[in-house]
């Protein structure tokens, strides 16, 4: 190796890539090469490229090798790529007759044995990595067609000892491990061979006509199909045994080649059987055999893995039965490849180059043509020669292939099915435009449908490239590459959309300078993290360089959040009027709906799918908004597309809401602050002002009117609520918050638009009630929005929920006394009082609200003191102390209920002064009241017999005043309708009616029978009410009533004796005897004798009645009086006679028992 003057590294300068939607961007490698050595006057460009750890390898067609050497990038810019610096200028060794002369064809790199072999003119030689210094003995070999052929599967604990290649010659081809010395393993007769991609034992090659399927192992051929579909010269389908018969397959070594160095080696025959061909070999360099029909073959008869390890004879091949080839049909429209050789003899003008990639263990690309002018086709076959997946096509055939492929990286689908990341096919090729034929890459995935899609990059320009020739437009100029060594470039850009940066919202509160301070340092110690992340995201590797002219740039494939972030700008477009943008909405959910089936690999790509599905999501969701709601275009099918991509996009809810005008005052920023991806901050703020510009913040205005669009957000709150206490959620707190705030907002506002029809509330009405019982996280702001909507009763539910009886009754009481309801949904709302104070503990509350609700409405006020099922048990007196100080009005409805529902007859003299105030007050306030009850004796006296009780007659015409409710109730009372156990403070009441005892008369009534006073209260009940029914009452129960209890008989502890009844049935028949109206008196008189005559004395009647009465007035008391002294006497005659009999039975016994006996004599000692 020799070093030429000294050169200046060229000139290298960083571009920050434009944004793309291409798959693959450029980065220079080394840009400006000088190539031309001093004085060499033609053009010289790259022909081949190799880079192994820092040191750069450049063939060029002036027969020269290029060294530069990297030097690293400065630590502190992550960014920064290394640069190289020119090392030194090599002249390999070839045969300076040989032509054509291409200059330098191939550079292998062996790195496992440090170890290079250079392919010049048709000549190999070998060098040690890294500084090209000459390997055994400057060893070449002459002839050479190809070098290659190291095993894909190869792994680096695998060929310790060193490392296999297969050389091409004319003749053969031979399979040599090199190490410390080059071994040849064995010959492989097939000659010619222009490419060779190997997977173990099984190699893709090809000639200048034809591919073919090699097992190197048993030394079998299968052929293909042809390179050019005009090739008449290429047989297919066709299976040989191609081992050598006169050659042993032993490893051996030979003497050296004479045309080295002059120097003695081991390699032997070795290197002279590389350099030469035997005539054997040329006369069958274009036999059948050798070279394949142009027959396209489908499947391969036999498949070479079946086939016996040991080496079979083509006589054995022979008697094999026939099989017929099956072709396959016309090359398809599309093809595919991976490396190319980098030159190849032709022998006529459209004879075309091979190119042999092998995208996975299993399967190779073999590309096929017409000619350099039509469109190429890539064709794969597996490991049996069959054809697999689809073909694709070039544009035109192409000048080099590669493919780009991660065979390790295999995602497991939900379903187990193993599904390989996406890959792609790489080819140069000529793409015809106005100004000429241009050189492009042609970039098409081959194991992802993509509607067979193909992406056009166009090469970019050198620095210091002036004419046409310069910048790729010379056909061939441009070649693709696969080198052992690989980059990583760092896109900046990455970082700077998917790091999370803090948004500040609209509606953001001020902190004061303490928090403010706190915040600042938070902020910016997240910002540096967010930064340093950022940084690692944006890093990808590349294996693939592309030269042309004088430049080499690396081909990496342009991150995805780069190439889908710039088609959703593109969906974009703007109109006349800048601030104004049109949102194609059908591409950018065509751009989400290609991600549904996509499955992240990488901390990068999972961010980058939430980034964009944030991003669509926000965008359509804004143009949602700010469309006219009465044109706007959007379908149903797109509203839920859109919801279901809000959903799924887990985009912080406070940053959608920010761009509500109505409801981002809803939003909680809270001290960590709202944190989003760095790219969607512009998004959000353009659109958050665009809304402002257009809509009043404070009310719901545009889309939100209607419901179908205002449901998408409910839904969208609903479902994030459904996340509550999930683990993930940064900020739980303040986001719930927001989400409780933001979607009661909205249920308020429906509920408020819909009213409801028929008493039926609305569907809003039934979320909001469900919302707010469930609890919400924004209590205080809830608050705030159910007093603004005046919806306390809604508001009261709210502080059930949070156990606040307190809170639950100041609402309700504000509510009945009278303060605007909108929803007007508290119906009876005393009653429900009522109900919750007989749920709750707290005994303030209750005295409090019970009170409150006994001055409204006594009866249920005091139901609730009364309540069985009350948590809460009241002593009566406390509760009648508290309602005479808090509810005076409920005392009396209190007392009535010990006396008359749980017969405690000890508050029965309070319950008679409540009853006596009532009524004494208005006969003393009142002289109408008066006259009402002594007109009510006066028409009660008018009526004629039958007649009611004078208790019923009173009833039935009852006056609907209290007072005359309270003297009936009071008569009851006085009366004993509610027990005979029932007791009172007779002198105190009495004292206190005695002054109005013309008007009080049954109370009069009732006090007299109470102090044995029986002749006087039968004296009023006849004279004064004249209510004789109830004077017959009187005197059967012994004066104990007027009034039979409510219910029931009487028992025989009520039931007087019939001593005290028969008085006071003389003291009656006196009454009546004594009444003005004869008429009524002869009546009354013999009604009483009749029915009750058994009570009487007929001596005493006879002496009472006056003589002027006829016999007939009293027959009807006399036939019966004579009737019961007629039983009385024969009832007195049987018993007399039953006794007599009685007497002779008992004398008649103690006869019988004397005789039984008999006698007993007593001796008058024993007297003594």
């Amino acid at each position: 190796m020799e070093s030429r003057d000294a050169q200046e590294p060229p000139r290298k300068r960083r571009r920050r890539t434009p944004a793309s939607t291409s798959s693959y961007v450029f980065r220079p490698l080394l840009e400006d090469i000088a190539l031309a050595p001093e004085g060499h006057r033609s053009k010289v460009h790259i022909t081949c490229v190799e880079l192994w750890e820092g040191n750069l390898y450049i063939g060029t067609s002036a027969a020269e090798i290029l060294h530069y050497v990297a030097l690293p990038p400065d630590p502190a810019d992550t960014t920064a790529s290394p640069s190289y610096i020119f090392a030194s200028r090599l002249q390999p060794t070839f045969n300076a007759a040989s032509s054509p002369a291409p200059g330098v064809q191939q550079l292998l790199l062996l790195p496992k044995v440090a170890k290079a072999c250079v392919l010049c003119n048709g000549t190999l030689t070998f060098y040690s990595l890294p500084e090209l210094s000459p390997a055994f003995g400057n060893t070449v070999v002459s002839g050479c067609s190809w070098i290659g052929g190291e095993n894909l599967n190869a792994s680096d604990e695998q060929d310790d000892d060193g490392q296999t290649i297969m050389i091409c010659i004319k003749s053969r081809t031979r399979l040599v491990r090199i190490g410390d010395e080059p071994r040849r393993i064995r010959n492989i007769e097939y000659p010619g061979c222009l490419a060779i991609v190997r997977r173990d034992n099984f190699a893709c090659v090809a000639d200048a006509h034809a591919y073919a399927l090699l097992d190197v192992e048993n030394q079998q051929k299968i052929s293909l199909f042809p390179i050019s579909s005009l090739d008449n010269n290429a047989a297919g389908g066709q299976v040989e045994d191609i081992s050598a018969k006169h050659e042993s397959s032993r490893p051996s070594s030979g003497i050296g080649d004479p045309r080295g160095h002059g120097r003695s080696t081991s390699l032997g025959t070795f290197v002279t059987g590389l350099g030469r061909r035997s005539p054997q070999s040329r006369s069958q360099e274009r036999s059948g055999r050798n070279t394949p029909e142009p027959e396209l073959r489908a499947a391969s008869p036999l498949r070479l893995h079946d086939r016996p390890r040991s080496g079979s004879t083509t006589d054995d091949l022979s008697r094999r039965p026939s099989v017929s080839d099956k072709p396959l049909p016309p090359p398809p429209d599309r093809p595919s490849s991976q490396e190319g050789p980098q030159t190849a003899p032709t022998s006529f003008s459209t004879r075309l180059a091979p190119h042999i990639c092998s995208p996975t263990p299993n399967e190779f690309l073999l590309t096929t043509g017409t000619s350099p002018e039509e469109p190429g086709v890539g064709i794969f076959v597996n490991l049996d020669g069959d054809v697999v997946r689809g073909t694709l096509q070039f544009d035109r055939y192409p000048t080099s292939v590669v493919v780009d492929s991660n065979e390790q990286s295999v995602v497991v689908s939900p379903t187990g099915a193993r599904k390989p990341d996406e890959g792609y096919v790489l080819a140069s090729t000529l793409q015809h435009r106005d100004d000429g034929d241009r050189e492009v890459i042609e970039v098409q995935s081959w194991n992802i449908d993509n509607n067979n899609e193909t992406e056009h990059l166009d090469i970019p320009f050198s620095f210091e490239q002036n004419s046409a020739e310069e910048v790729g437009m010379i056909p061939g100029n441009a070649k693709l590459r696969t080198i052992h060594s690989k980059t990583t470039a760092s896109f900046a850009e990455v970082g700077d959309r998917l790091r999370m940066v803090r948004f500040r919202l609209p509606s953001g509160d001020t902190a004061d300078s303490g928090e403010l301070q706190e915040t600042q340092a938070v902020k910016g110690k997240r910002e540096q993290e967010e930064k340093a992340f950022g940084h690692r995201l944006g890093a990808q590797s590349s294996r693939i360089v592309l030269w042309s002219g004088s430049s080499i740039w690396w081909l990496i494939r342009n991150p995805l959040v780069l190439r889908l972030d710039e088609a959703i700008d593109t969906s974009l477009a703007s109109t006349s009027d800048e601030s104004q943008t049109t949102v194609h909405r059908g591409e950018i959910l065509q751009i989400v709906s290609r991600l549904q089936d996509y499955e992240a690999n990488t901390e990068t790509e999972f961010l980058t799918l939430k980034y964009i599905r944030q991003k669509t999501s926000m965008i359509l969701f804004a143009d949602t908004l700010i469309r006219d709601p009465s044109s706007s275009g959007i379908t149903p099918a797109e509203l839920r597309a859109m919801e279901g991509l809000l959903i799924e996009s887990g985009l912080d809810p406070r940053v959608l809401l920010s761009v509500i005008p109505v409801l981002r005052e809803e939003v909680v920023e809270g001290s960590q602050g709202v944190w989003i991806h760095a790219g969607l901050t512009w998004t959000v703020e353009q659109y958050a002002q665009k809304l402002l510009d257009t809509s009043d913040s404070n009310t719901f205005r545009g889309p939100l009117r209607y419901n179908e669009w205002s449901n998408v957000i409910k839904r969208y709150l609903v479902a994030w609520r459904q996340r509550k206490g999930f683990g993930s959620i940064a900020d739980e707190a303040e986001v719930f918050q927001s989400i409780d705030a933001a979607l009661l907002h909205l249920l308020l506002h429906q509920d408020g638009q819909n009213s409801p029809r028929s008493g039926v509330p609305s569907a809003a009405r039934a979320e909001l009630y469900s919302l707010v019982d469930n609890g919400v996280d924004c209590f205080e702001r809830a608050i705030v929005l159910l007093e603004q909507y005046r919806r306390l009763y809604v508001l009261s539910r709210l502080y059930q929920n949070r156990k606040m009886a307190g809170k639950v009754l100041g609402t309700w009481r504000r509510i009945i006394e009278g303060e605007a309801d909108a929803g007007n949904e508290l119906r009876d709302g005393e009653n429900e009082v009522r109900k919750y104070l007989a749920k709750i503990r707290d005994v303030t509350l209750i005295h409090e609200y019970g009170t409150w609700l006994a001055r409204r409405n006594a009866e249920l006020g005091v139901q609730v003191f009364t309540d069985d099922s009350s948590r809460v048990k009241f002593v009566p007196q406390e509760v009648v102390q508290l309602l005479k100080e808090q509810a005076p009005d409920a005392v009396k409805v209190y007392l009535e209920h010990l006396v008359f529902r749980k017969k405690r007859g000890q508050y029965a003299n309070d319950l008679i002064t409540y009853y006596l105030d009532s009524v004494l007050h208005v006969l003393e306030s009142s002289e109408e009241a008066r006259s009402i009850l002594r007109e009510s004796y006066v028409s009660y006296r008018a009526l004629q017999p039958p007649k009611p009780t004078y208790r019923q007659f009173i009833m039935d015409n009852a006056v609907p005043v209290a007072w005359w409710q309270d003297r009936l109730r009071l008569l009851e009372l006085l009366g004993g309708s509610h027990g005979a156990d029932l007791s009172y403070d007779l002198g105190k009441i009495l004292t206190r009616i005695e002054p109005y005892e013309e008007d009080l008369v049954p109370e009069s009534i009732i006090l007299d029978g109470r102090q044995g006073r029986h002749q006087q209260a039968l004296r009023l009940l006849t004279h004064g009410l004249g209510d004789y029914h109830t004077a017959i009452n009187y005197c059967l129960m012994g004066g104990a009533s007027i009034f039979h209890p409510i219910s029931g008989s009487l028992t025989p502890n009520e039931a007087s004796k019939r001593e005290d009844q028969a008085t006071l049935f003389g003291y009656l028949l006196t009454e009546f005897l004594q009444i003005d109206d004869i008429s009524n008196r002869l009546e009354r008189t013999s009604e009483l004798l009749e029915r009750f005559g058994s009570w009487y004395d007929v001596k005493d009647v006879l002496s009472m009645i006056p003589e002027s009465w006829s016999v007939e007035l009293v027959s009807a008391f006399l036939t019966s009086a004579f009737r019961q002294l007629v039983h009385d006497k024969n009832e007195v005659m049987v018993v007399k006679a039953l006794s007599g009999a009685e007497n002779l039975q008992v004398a008649a016994a103690l006869v019988e028992k004397c005789t039984v006996l008999g006698p007993q004599i007593e001796h008058s000692e024993e007297r003594q």
